[in-house]
């Protein structure tokens, strides 16, 4: 079958279902396979406990089951969540990630996981922490009620995560005529932050540390005083640390959006080279449809791992707190010379080497290979020296992330 005739059928065919319900990811009716999913297999079985007798001692143990640093904490105080009833601005909800995988927990309630899955993309889970309830019972999968906000337009139709600023009020509940934005590294520093606590400097102002009045105008943002620790504030010994760091904030702005559009990447090129085999078994699927979505798909994916159009941070940058910037440059690798796409700026920009350390992630190991050919093609052209896919970058940059990523990235030469 012609790729014209088989773009007719996707575009005027009406999904009866959403994209990632109809074969071949079929998400509801598939078993996952990542970590929380065998943690649960193994609690049902007996083979294994909830380690910790209280509930922040078990919120550590699938910290560390998901090899997420408690350093990424970051605390949000506005009403954003399926928890909504527990969150205030004295008992925020806390957020832990890392490039594969997200936690939430507010004292009192379940922590919630997101996490990549090799097959089905990202999966949500929730886990009580309580003794009261049975092993068996502990983790719960959900397919319905996280999906009516992360799988939506926002998060390119696929299963993913968001993150948006709101405008709260002193109970936490966004004022809902003020809007709110969904927030990236694309997103102005005087967009974000709104119903997040942030601890750190930045030298621009934003909307954290701050509730609201119900006004018919936007308030703006205004320069707040740096905070280090949020002692004194609410009661942070019901917290794994008295922190929410700006800095992880921001890496969690940038990753949340790549990681969706690799999500969706996935998806969709598996979805239209399942229709191209059926149609025609005999074509082959890096080309025709199947491969213009793949190489469109490279183009979005590019443009961000290079942080194409990321908003200015200010003349000073942003500080935050190091034991963070530790715990983050140690998941990544380095070149023999001690490279890393790691590797902090926080000045002009967030990193040193434009390149998103999000190419080291789960997701893109996970990508159909016609994507990642794509995308590593793209890359390459991109960081030549006579191209103009990226004119945000120097020479000498351009260089030193091809450097980073001909060492570090399997695949990439």
């Amino acid at each position: 079958m012609r790729p014209l005739t088989l773009a007719l059928i996707l575009a005027t065919a009406a999904p009866a279902a959403d994209l990632w319900e109809l074969p071949p990811t079929r998400y509801a009716g598939t078993p996952a396979t990542d970590p929380i999913a065998l943690l649960a297999a193994d609690l049902a079985s007996g083979r294994r406990t909830l380690e910790g007798t209280t509930p922040l001692e078990r919120l550590r143990t699938v910290l560390r089951l998901l090899e997420i640093p408690v350093e990424s904490q970051i605390l949000v105080f506005s009403k954003t969540s399926k928890q909504n009833n527990l969150i205030t601005p004295t008992r925020p909800r806390s957020i832990f990630f890392n490039e594969n995988a997200y936690l939430g927990y507010v004292p009192g309630g379940v922590i919630e996981v997101i996490v990549h899955d090799p097959a089905l993309g990202v999966v949500y889970y929730s886990i009580n922490p309580r003794h009261s309830v049975l092993p068996a019972a502990r983790i719960q999968r959900d397919v319905s009620d996280c999906l009516s906000c992360h799988g939506t337009a926002r998060t390119e139709s696929v299963p993913g995560m968001l993150v948006r600023s709101v405008f709260p009020d002193r109970t936490g509940q966004p004022i809902l005529p003020l809007g709110s934005f969904l927030t990236d590294h694309h997103s102005p520093i005087g967009e974000r932050w709104g119903g997040y606590y942030v601890t750190g400097t930045s030298s621009l102002p934003h909307l954290g540390n701050r509730t609201f009045e119900p006004t018919t105008n936007r308030p703006p943002a205004s320069a707040t005083p740096t905070i280090q620790t949020l002692s004194g504030r609410f009661d942070t010994t019901r917290y794994l640390r008295p922190t929410s760091d700006i800095v992880a904030l921001m890496i969690l702005e940038h990753q949340c959006t790549v990681h969706n559009h690799l999500t969706a990447a996935a998806i969709q090129y598996r979805r239209s080279a399942w229709l191209q085999q059926s149609l025609d078994p005999g074509s082959d699927p890096a080309t025709g449809s199947p491969g213009q979505q793949a190489d469109i798909a490279a183009h979005r994916i590019v443009d961000l791992l290079l942080f194409k159009d990321e908003a200015p941070l200010g003349a000073d940058g942003i500080e935050g707190d190091p034991a963070y910037q530790e715990a983050f440059t140690a998941r990544f690798p380095q070149t023999p010379e001690g490279r890393s796409l790691a590797d902090f700026n926080l000045y002009d920009r967030i990193f040193k080497h434009r390149c998103s350390f999000m190419i080291h992630s789960k997701a893109f190991a996970a990508l159909p290979q016609r994507v990642k050919s794509a995308v590593f093609a793209r890359l390459r052209e991109a960081l030549s020296t006579e191209s103009e896919i990226a004119p945000h970058l120097s020479p000498q940059e351009r260089t030193r992330i091809d450097e980073i990523l001909r060492a570090t990235v399997p695949g990439y030469r």
